[in-house]
Formats: C-alpha cells, sequence, structure tokens
C-alpha cells in the first residue's frame, strides 16, 4: 500500500503562486464559501521533523518510515487538525513558497488538486516595491523572476486551474464560479463579500497585510504597465503567460 493511502486529508487543494499575485485575495474569497477552509500561509515545508538519533532512523525504518514521510504526516496532521477544527471539508494552503515545492507536494499528495494564480509580473515587482519603498529594484526583479519561473515549471508538470489576478478583480462571480466547479462545491454570492468571513489576522509573513485587504472588498487591479515600463528580464516570462510586453 502507498504511503499516500495513509493521509487523512487525501487530496488538499494547493495555490501555487508568486508573492505579491493576489493570494490572500483567493484565499480569503475561497474561505468565504461554507465548505473550503483557505486559512493563512501555513508554510508547511518548513515544518521539519528531526531523528535525532541513530537508533531513530533505525527504528523508524522498521516502520518502513523515513524522514520525507515522517515530514508529510506531520504536515498531512497539520492540515487535518485545521478542517477539524473549521467544520469544513476542504482545505486550501496559499503559501508562495508552494512554487518551488511542487514536487514535493506532489509525491505526498498525489490526489492533491492545484490552483495556479497568475498575475502581470510587472505589476508583482510594482506592487513588492510600493510595499517597501526601500527594496532594491534589481534584486527584486529577480525574486519575482525566481517566482514566475517556479509557478510555470509547477504549470507544466501538474493538472490543475489557471487563475488570472486580473481576471479575478475584473470578473469576480465568473471566476469563483470556476473554482467551485473544479473544487466540486456550489457557488455562493457569500465569496463575494469577504467581510462577514472570520479569515484571522492580515499580517506579515502569512498573508498580504495592506489596506486594501483589509477593506474587505475586492478591489480592481492597478492598470497593467506598458511595455517600456516592465524590465527586461521578465518580459519573456509575461509573454509567456500571455501578457503583451
Amino acid at each position: 500500500m502507498p504511503q499516500s493511502a495513509h493521509r487523512l486529508v487525501p487530496d488538499p487543494v494547493f495555490v501555487i503562486s508568486s508573492v505579491r499575485s493576489g493570494s490572500t485575495l483567493l484565499r480569503v474569497l475561497l474561505n468565504s464559501h461554507p465548505e473550503i477552509r483557505a486559512p493563512h500561509e501555513m508554510h508547511l515545508r518548513t515544518l521539519s521533523v528531526d531523528l535525532t538519533k541513530p537508533y531513530t532512523s533505525k527504528a523508524m525504518a522498521q516502520l518502513d518510515l523515513d524522514q520525507r514521510e515522517l515530514e508529510h504526516l506531520l504536515w498531512d496532521r497539520v492540515m487535518h487538525r485545521e478542517l477539524v477544527r473549521s467544520g469544513k471539508r476542504i482545505i486550501v494552503d496559499k503559501t508562495p513558497g508552494n512554487a518551488g515545492f511542487w514536487e514535493r507536494l506532489d509525491e505526498g499528495w498525489p490526489q492533491a488538486r492545484y490552483i495556479f494564480l497568475l498575475r502581470h509580473p510587472g505589476s508583482m515587482v510594482s506592487s513588492l516595491i510600493n510595499n517597501r519603498p526601500d527594496r532594491d529594484l534589481d534584486a527584486t526583479v529577480r525574486e519575482v523572476r525566481m517566482y514566475v519561473k517556479a509557478v510555470e515549471a509547477a504549470r507544466n508538470g501538474l493538472d490543475g486551474l489557471t487563475v488570472r489576478y486580473e481576471d479575478l478583480t475584473e470578473r469576480p462571480e465568473a471566476v469563483t464560479r470556476e473554482l467551485c466547479t473544479y473544487l466540486g462545491v456550489p457557488w455562493t454570492p457569500r465569496m463575494l463579500d469577504y467581510r462577514k468571513g472570520d479569515h484571522g489576522p492580515f499580517v506579515p509573513f502569512i498573508g498580504d497585510w495592506s489596506d486594501n485587504i483589509k477593506s474587505g472588498k475586492i478591489q480592481k487591479a492597478r492598470p497593467l504597465p506598458e511595455a517600456e515600463e516592465v524590465p527586461e528580464a521578465l518580459r519573456d516570462l509575461a509573454r509567456t503567460w500571455g501578457y503583451a510586453c
């Protein structure tokens, strides 16, 4: 029997996205659904298991468990606990770090479902700089390029649903309906008014904490950058995602 058969949560949903791509907005819209729990970023990949003695590894080997599978069991237990606490049946993790970690997620949860959230790479750079004006532009461009390449690799390696941030903000009902169809739940207008839900605190390092997200309203995306405004290092990736530049 494969190890994945022992999962308490056999088919979690993972959002694969960059930083500053609108994943917190996507999270609160999904979390407003009565059957979907989308908590803050869980950073599961940073939870590790330490086999502190040589005989620990021997003992676990006799149980057909290595460190990787022990970590899968830990992450699975965290997700299951959150589902039980919420009383819902589908859990979504939107941690941006999942983009560079998708192969491990696929290994641990072969039945997982994936939502690929895209945003114009130039807009992500602008959002990061606006959020922290002291940021170095070149370093920020490199960071966004790293994330975009990781998301694109995941899109090429996994099945899932692709959503654009610009579409989500412009046509929220249509896009949330598409998401509900993919996740196998009925659509509800409650998803469009996330002010009424308890989504936890909006604080740094576990999601967006900007005034926009705290407003409780879906804000329209900023206009897309002009071609000459897109950093040269991001233009090929922007075109790969269908953005003109």
